[in-house]
């Protein structure tokens, strides 16, 4: 694609657009990672961030995307042939399974739709049924991207704690993690994975494990393989501020900052703004007369929207064209929903009018695409915007 002005709407649900700070941040000479300044910095992140995870407990960063805070999760806490209970919410969900198998774990995988969260119910019906307490984990992904829904972490705590299954409660919240709620401590998370590059607005290459005491515990018992993942020699360094191995120094300078940020703006105005971009994102979606991937409005992620594309239109074909006349890339379906459906991005850094940009240029290619829809989903959408949805609604009808 030849070079086209303005700026470019990247419009996936991650990597997200990184604020000029965050960038000017990353791009600071860099550092002895031995030196009495790092150990300052890394003091300050490792502090930070715990407040972004909502935990008094420790925070593991690692030099990785979140594939890899996801094996740093399981190898640190199981053994080889450990039951670990999981739940298919979408291609995160499964991938994270297939890790679990190549891991030598056995993960047992409840099936679902493609379409909704985490039914906790079924969860505490297969921990009810293991008397013996046999599994050993129990692994979710609160913020499922290739389908855009959230599940309810609190729920399936209290599936736990209403079987007394001592089950280790493992959440992957790489697309939620700085974009909704989210609290380790309060609801009893043993090991929460994360990722830099969606919610804290940052380049790849960070991958966090925030863990509980039990979690802990836990790994001094735990025979799976391990060396650069490995909890106790990371903890062992951290606590003075330093790294075992070479860290992502420019990336724990933006990191610095992102936190920063987060905490300018409130986590709790950061959360709400997440939630306007989702309902706006949703009104447009119903506007045009298209579903959402996600067919339970409740469980509706508040970062990402899968579109499902009318019958005999390619969402790929559509998606490139976009990109090509607009200058706009949205995210691709994943798995079995690969060239049905096309996701739209609302995460990281964004405001109002962002979302309002990047909905009249999905409106503007269903348009010149020849994309059968009703007009005005983008003003439907503004008007969710700007706290004017009802009256939009009275007015369209």
């Amino acid at each position: 694609m030849s070079h086209q002005p303005g700026r470019h709407f990247l419009q996936i649900p991650g990597p997200t657009n990184v604020p000029l700070p965050i960038l000017a941040a990353t791009a600071k000479p860099t550092m002895d990672h031995r030196s009495a300044e790092f150990g300052r910095l890394g003091r300050e992140v490792l502090a930070g961030i715990k407040t972004i995870f909502k935990t008094e407990n420790p925070v593991l960063i690692y030099a990785a995307s979140g594939t890899g805070g996801w094996e740093s999760a399981l190898v640190n806490t199981l053994q080889a042939g450990d039951r670990v209970l999981m739940y298919e919410t979408g291609q995160f969900a499964t991938l994270w399974a297939r890790m679990a198998t190549k891991l030598s774990l056995k993960p047992e995988f409840i099936r679902g739709d493609w379409r909704s969260g985490v039914d906790a119910a079924a969860i505490e019906a297969h921990l009810a049924e293991d008397r013996a307490h046999t599994i050993k984990a129990v692994c979710i992904v609160h913020n499922e991207t290739a389908t855009g829904t959230i599940s309810d972490v609190k729920a399936v705590r209290a599936a736990l704690d209403r079987t007394g299954h001592p089950a280790l409660l493992m959440v992957d919240t790489i697309s939620s993690l700085g974009s909704t709620d989210y609290r380790h401590d309060e609801w009893g998370v043993d090991v929460t994975v994360g990722g830099s590059q969606k919610g804290l607005m940052l380049p790849p290459g960070l991958a966090f494990n925030a863990v509980s005491d039990k979690a802990l515990a836990a790994a001094k018992s735990a025979t799976l393989p391990r060396a650069y993942w490995d909890w106790e020699d990371m903890l062992a360094a951290n606590r003075t501020g330093y790294f075992p191995c070479t860290p992502a120094i420019n990336l724990l300078y933006g990191l610095k900052v992102a936190i920063d940020t987060l905490h300018a703006e409130g986590l709790d105005a950061v959360f709400a703004r997440h939630a306007r971009a989702a309902a706006a994102t949703r009104r447009a979606v119903r506007h045009w007369g298209f579903e959402t991937q996600c067919a339970v409005e409740a469980q509706a992620s508040p970062t990402v929207t899968a579109v499902r594309m009318p019958e005999g239109h390619s969402a790929d074909a559509f998606r490139a064209a976009v990109l090509e006349r607009f200058n706009m890339a949205l995210g691709g379906g994943l798995g079995p929903l690969a060239d049905r459906v096309f996701r739209i991005g609302h995460i990281g850094d964004f405001n109002d009018l962002t979302i309002a940009g990047a909905l009249a240029g999905v409106e503007m290619g269903l348009t010149t695409f020849g994309i059968p829809h009703r007009a005005g989903g983008a003003a439907a959408a503004q008007a969710v915007l700007a706290g004017e949805a009802e009256a939009f609604r009275e007015a369209a009808e």
